[in-house]
């Protein structure tokens, strides 16, 4: 018997290399199709005209940097990348929260279902990257000369259709390569940033770099990633009991195969820091209107104080709208009568209202936890710059380092899903 578990573990061994071997080598091939489409520019476009543009407008500049991690810039087929899908992604989740019959959609989760979600999906990301191409090729009115209606009409096209492949792509690589593509086309942005980000901050913190402080600045950033895979694998387990194991004699606690509800520390993932920004930005937007007087105060201590207001503010909006989006991911009263329905309970709770408040008591209590943990993580680039007069650190966010450490932990889980799935085939084959 165990010359047979031997053979089947070394056949297994060799057929799970060939699968991850596949699906690395197609993941890595249509990352590089769309990191290289990235790259093709659009026909008709004067890219001198939009370099000259770019260093003549700080604005331009600075938002361009934002983007491609560089003063260049290239309108190319797949400029708009993963966007749309995002964005429309975040729209179907609040349209899901106040939709009743999309709801039950979601929660009886059929083939039917995903497909009715998915197919909407499509059609709001076919429609934001309408809009959001749209928006570019009439930005871009002001800086080529040449400009007209219908190299709009082309660059709304090219554009558009760049994002629909880009997600039919992402969706390929979910199905038949490794990990979730939307996932990794974010992950692979942000971390193509990274050494001109971390040129940048060398380049202009020259003075300011000690050896002390790079070493404090590497321990707190260590810390953050730390906190960041807890709040990625950070789970409060409720345990459940069914009314069949209720009815039968105890079993040993070794022979029990306990089921759990679990709650994460961050359900809302990096939703409250994006919500937060968009909030925060609003009055400068508003300043650049003129629809408000701009107050310049060059004081120190008036400097110091508004930094302070501003993160104390930053912490709290966090708070309020981690609770608020957790919320909106897990209903206490679903989740109680979908427990009813299926004749299973909380242990040590009664079925029904009760079940309803004990629920929502330990939500709040794991979703405060969570949140207060993802705000500070999010004021170490400030608390950072502050104390060691650094600039240019905001450039590596939470926001970044959480999709990066989610999106690898991840990749791990899905490796580790194969090997035993492969095991496991072998074994019932």
């Amino acid at each position: 018997m165990k010359n047979i578990i031997v053979i089947i573990n070394k056949i297994s061994d060799k057929r799970f290399v060939d699968i991850l071997f596949q699906r690395v080598l197609l993941t890595l091939v249509v990352l590089l199709f769309i990191r290289v489409g990235t790259f093709l520019p659009v026909p008709e476009i004067n890219l001198n005209d939009l370099a000259v543009y770019i260093q003549r407008h700080s604005f331009t500049k600075s938002l361009v940097s934002t983007f491609s991690g560089d003063d260049t810039f290239v309108i190319g087929l797949f400029t708009l990348n993963i966007i749309p899908y995002i964005n429309a992604s975040i729209l179907i989740q609040l349209i899901i929260s106040i939709s009743p019959k999309l709801k039950k959609l979601q929660q009886e989760g059929d083939a039917t279902g995903r497909r009715v979600l998915n197919r909407l999906t499509r059609l709001i990301t076919l429609i934001l990257a309408v809009i959001q191409s749209s928006s570019i090729a009439f930005y871009l009115k002001r800086i080529l000369f040449d400009w007209n209606l219908l190299l709009a009409f082309d660059i709304v096209l090219w554009l558009t259709a760049g994002a629909m492949i880009v997600l039919w792509f992402s969706e390929l690589i979910t199905e038949y390569g490794l990990g979730n593509g939307a996932s990794l086309l974010i992950y692979i942005n942000i971390v193509s940033n990274f050494p001109n980000l971390f040129r940048k901050i060398f380049a202009e913190n020259s003075n300011n770099l000690t050896i002390a402080s790079i070493l404090i600045i590497n321990l707190l950033l260590l810390v953050s990633l730390y906190g960041i895979v807890i709040l990625q694998r950070g789970v409060r387990k409720i345990p459940l009991i069914s009314s069949k194991e209720l009815s039968q004699v105890s079993l040993p606690s070794s022979a029990q195969t306990p089921n759990y509800i679990p709650l994460g520390l961050n359900q809302a993932g990096v939703m409250p820091i994006i919500l937060t920004t968009a909030v925060l930005v609003i009055p400068g937007y508003i300043s650049n209107l003129g629809l408000i007087p701009n107050i310049n105060i060059t004081l120190p201590l008036f400097a110091k104080l508004s930094n302070f207001i501003y993160w104390i503010i930053y912490f709290g909006l966090i708070l309020k709208f981690s609770s608020f989006y957790s919320t909106l991911i897990l209903n206490p009263k679903d989740i109680s009568d979908q427990l009813q329905k299926m004749t299973v309970s909380v242990a040590g709770i009664r079925p029904g209202l009760e079940t309803t408040f004990y629920l929502l008591k330990v939500m709040k209590r794991v979703t405060f936890l969570g949140s207060v943990l993802l705000a500070f993580l999010a004021t170490v680039p400030n608390i950072i710059e502050a104390t060691f007069n650094i600039s240019s650190l905001n450039g590596l966010s939470t926001t970044s380092l959480l999709i990066v450490a989610g999106v690898i932990l991840d990749v791990f889980r899905e490796v580790r899903s194969i090997y035993y799935s492969t095991i496991y085939n072998d074994m019932y084959r």
